[in-house]
């Protein structure tokens, strides 16, 4: 990282505030993982300076200067002048800090606007407002012009549970940290259908940002989760970029198979099925023939005294087509020998070429949503349809 003394901040800080046509926007599209369309774009700021200086960087400086408001102000006149330019049915994302959004160059901007809509204002800083009941009473006021309100990184530092019953966000972000590898780890899953849960409780729409591998997104399409932001999806580009067509098959396709509840389709996790050297520690792999035919799996060593990053070689105990029922597929786990009822079951086509694998901790939780009647999955999906927002913010 490039150290920049306080002085040169200024001097920075001053040229972007006196030219604000050097400040530079692009834009990252916001998907329906149910609908495979966009429906929004996230707007993020780049600066023209000294290389290695991150945007947050330049806001903080202009913050500790006391001029964080109005870097910010030039950032959402900008987003308030493209929204003519939004493809049809699309939301317009700007970032916004909570200490410094009822202060006049931003809040008065925004008061001034007349109708807000589709602005969506991202409340992005980590620490807590001292006393929010102006911030609250300002995100009424900006409600009632139109504005929604997101809340960026829920899951970790102050943007919590507190944090959003105070401020009722529309859409809620899920932290990055909690996204990385969700499909690997069954606790961020888990994590990720509680905030699920209580947004749907409070009409919230939960976000997924950051998805960068297609075992992430279709671990979320799985829960259901209606919306996703990540590199995989769509890097930030001027405005506005339109969905890879391949991008957007896939989507619809593993969307096809999560509805289907009660059937393997809706569990099977995608995983490498070639160049399996270097594998990461916590990654299953596949190894099939010249006919993609299932001969070995690559299992990763799991209890606290194995050696890290380590796996073994696992035979194929279990194949089942995808339209195989999870209460079906739960008596032939069963059924199985003691060495390899736990390891993972792979799922082929009709041709027994592997399509992936699914895991037996998916199974039982399935099993226990079907037992138990709706989950957060289907509480989530009444009361997030995307056509819904499209009508909110249109």
């Amino acid at each position: 990282m490039t150290a920049v003394a306080e002085d040169t901040w200024v001097r920075l800080v001053d040229g972007v505030l006196a030219e604000a046509a050097s400040l530079e926007l692009v834009f990252q599209p916001i998907v329906s993982l149910h609908d495979a369309v966009i429906v929004g774009y996230e707007a993020l700021s780049r600066f023209d300076g000294p290389p290695g200086l991150t945007p947050d960087l330049w806001f903080a400086a202009a913050d500790r200067q006391k001029r964080g408001a109005e870097l910010e102000a030039i950032v959402v006149q900008r987003c308030l002048a493209l929204r003519t330019l939004l493809p049809p049915d699309c939301f317009l994302t700007v970032n916004v800090s909570p200490h410094l959004l009822t202060e006049s160059a931003l809040g008065d901007l925004l008061l001034a606007s007349g109708d807000l809509r589709p602005l969506v204002l991202e409340l992005t800083e980590h620490q807590a407002v001292a006393d929010p009941r102006p911030l609250i009473a300002l995100r009424n006021e900006l409600a009632s012009r139109g504005a929604l309100l997101a809340l960026d990184d829920a899951g970790s530092g102050y943007s919590g549970l507190q944090q959003m019953a105070q401020f009722r966000p529309d859409i809620i972000k899920l932290d990055r940290a909690l996204v990385a590898g969700a499909d690997q780890d069954e606790v961020k899953l888990a994590l990720a259908e509680l905030l699920g849960e209580f947004g749907g409780r409070i009409d919230a729409w939960l976000l997924a940002e950051g998805i960068e591998t297609w075992g992430e997104l279709e671990a979320f399409q799985r829960l259901r989760v209606p919306l996703g932001q990540g590199f995989l999806l769509g890097r930030p580009a001027p405005p506005f970029s339109r969905l890879d067509p391949a991008t957007a098959a896939r989507l619809r396709a593993g969307a096809a198979r999560a509805q289907l509840v009660d059937h393997v389709a809706s569990l099977v996790e995608t995983v490498p099925m070639s160049g399996l050297t270097g594998l990461p520690g916590d990654q299953i792999g596949l190894s099939v023939d010249q006919y993609g035919a299932p001969v070995s799996m690559l299992l990763p060593l799991v209890r606290d005294d194995d050696p890290q990053g380590q796996h073994r070689v696992a035979p194929i105990s279990l194949r089942v087509p995808a339209a195989t029922s999870i209460v079906e597929l739960a008596r032939r786990i069963a059924a199985r020998t003691a060495a390899c009822r736990f390891d993972p079951v792979v799922c082929v086509d009709p041709m027994g070429r592997a399509t992936g694998v699914v895991r037996v901790e998916r199974v039982l939780l399935r099993l226990a949503e079907l037992k138990g009647g709706p989950g957060v999955a289907d509480m989530v999906e009444e009361r997030h349809h995307l056509k819904a927002l499209h009508l909110e913010i249109s």
